[in-house]
């Protein structure tokens, strides 16, 4: 699963990368061997080449795992220099020499001078005074007490480097000048700061960006929300929409604007101009933005974007519960689907839908033998069913099968029956569509054709008759 929230530090270090000439790089921090597997990394490629970050755009992936004799290296450095110490301490030992459960770290081997072991981690000695300044470009110049910054692990008892060393050995080895990431990631900044310098190197500029928070200004979260933008890629959200919309979250273009090409963020975007208030996830917007960008396809390009919701690749609803993502099979059997019919109501669709996945209850009637008639929409309609044997008769008659003639033939049997057309088609729509809500009906049942549309009128007839 990629999150929508690695998506957007995905779109801000990329376009800070192009902006200032530097590359991209794509780092898969696989140490830990139970959260990390080949089909995560091949997941993590493929929602960044659906967002418009191709191989050609970043270097990588690159593998945390390759680096570990660096990592090791740098650890032994800062044992040799002083800077860091082993210890043997436990968690209950801490507690005991404390009495409390939520005490911290006291430093107690910081002078015991002890070698490396099995079961000592190695834990770096921070300073007892002053301040460590953290530049950020978004948040300014927090400061932060070394007196509070407890001397942390850095490798655990096995040897094994924690997430902190190896990002800054990584980020030294790999040549990084900008770290932009999370706001939850602000207090590790001072802890990684120290490391940097205390193997001699100049701090990269840090970037920590707000948090994306729901509707109830909740941190987005995975058990609660929908974050996976591969839930988003199969409901049918444009890559181009997604990105204009992530881009906004806590920044927004010159004038008054939001919809913007790709273009247009890449020259005005700066990182300094990024508010760092927690940024509202609004589902709803994203949505309108959506529809917004399905509207502006040409009608190629609308055709085209709706394919995979017409004809492959699915899956199954076992495949999808297993996997969470995929595109699911339509109702009708693929040898029923029609490219050409499809094409002549695609322009009427596409002004419609604000998902690609949308497309399928707008046009499944046309590819479906007999439709599965909605109960509410028929008990509704089936009020003014009475018009359905004169609609037939009158559509029987009509010399051309073409909108335009229905639309009158219907209005004029629906003024026969007392009926404005609103209420006249309601039952000829759910009979041939099986819902009440739609494309526009007359140019459907043209496409639709002569004989289908009467068969199912005539079954509906026969239903409201019994």
């Amino acid at each position: 699963m990629f999150h929508v929230g690695n998506a957007r530090s995905l779109l801000l270090n990329w376009v800070v990368a192009r902006q200032s000439g530097g590359t991209l790089v794509l780092r898969i921090e696989d140490t830990d061997a139970e959260r990390s597997r080949p089909e995560w990394t091949e997941g993590i490629v493929r929602a960044m080449a659906w967002l418009g970050v191709g191989p050609e755009e970043y270097e990588g992936p690159l593998f945390q795992s390759s680096y570990a004799a660096e990592h090791a290296k740098a650890a032994q450095q800062l044992f040799d220099t002083g800077k860091a110490y082993y210890c043997d301490c436990t968690r209950d030992g801490v507690r005991a020499r404390s009495g409390s459960q939520y005490a911290g770290y006291d430093g107690f081997c910081s002078d015991r001078s002890l070698d490396a072991a099995e079961g000592r981690a190695l834990r770096f000695r921070t300073p007892d005074v002053g301040v460590t300044v953290v530049k950020d470009l978004v948040r300014g110049e927090p400061t932060f007490e070394n007196r509070l910054i407890e001397d942390f692990v850095i490798a655990r008892g096995d040897g094994s480097p924690v997430f902190l060393l190896a990002n800054v050995v990584d980020d030294i080895a790999m040549g990084i000048t900008h770290v932009i990431r999370a706001e939850e990631h602000l207090p590790n900044a001072p802890k990684q700061q120290l490391l940097w310098q205390a193997l001699g190197h100049q701090p990269p500029t840090w970037a920590h960006t707000p948090i994306l928070v729901n509707e109830k200004r909740q941190k987005l979260s995975k058990r609660r929300d929908k974050v996976a933008l591969e839930m988003y890629r199969d409901e049918g959200f444009l890559a181009s929409a997604m990105r204009n919309y992530l881009m906004l979250l806590g920044w927004a273009p010159s004038g008054d604007r939001e919809i913007v090409p790709w273009s247009v963020i890449e020259d005005e975007f700066r990182l300094g101009q990024v508010n760092s208030a927690p940024a509202f996830f609004d589902l709803k917007k994203l949505t309108a933005f959506n529809g917004e960008y399905i509207r502006a396809l040409s009608i190629e390009e609308f055709i085209a974007a709706c394919a995979p919701w017409l004809t492959g690749p699915f899956v199954t609803a076992a495949e999808k519960a297993e996997a969470g993502f995929g595109v699911s099979v339509p109702p009708w059997q693929p040898d029923a689907y029609d490219p050409a019919m499809f094409a002549r109501l695609a322009p009427l669709a596409q002004t419609r839908i604000s998902l690609l996945s949308e497309i399928v209850p707008n046009v499944d009637f046309l590819f479906l033998d007999t439709v599965a008639m909605d109960e509410a929409s028929w008990a509704k309609a089936s009020k003014d069913a009475r018009v359905l044997p004169d609609v037939i008769a009158a559509f029987e008659a009509l010399p051309t099968w073409e909108a335009e003639p229905l639309k009158e033939a219907l209005l004029a049997v629906g003024e026969a029956h007392g009926l404005k057309l609103g209420k006249a088609q309601a039952p000829v729509r759910v009979a041939v569509t099986g819902r009440s809500v739609g494309l526009p009906l007359f140019e459907s049942l043209e496409v639709l054709g002569r004989e289908r549309t009467l068969a199912r009128l005539r079954a509906a007839a026969a239903r409201a008759a019994v």
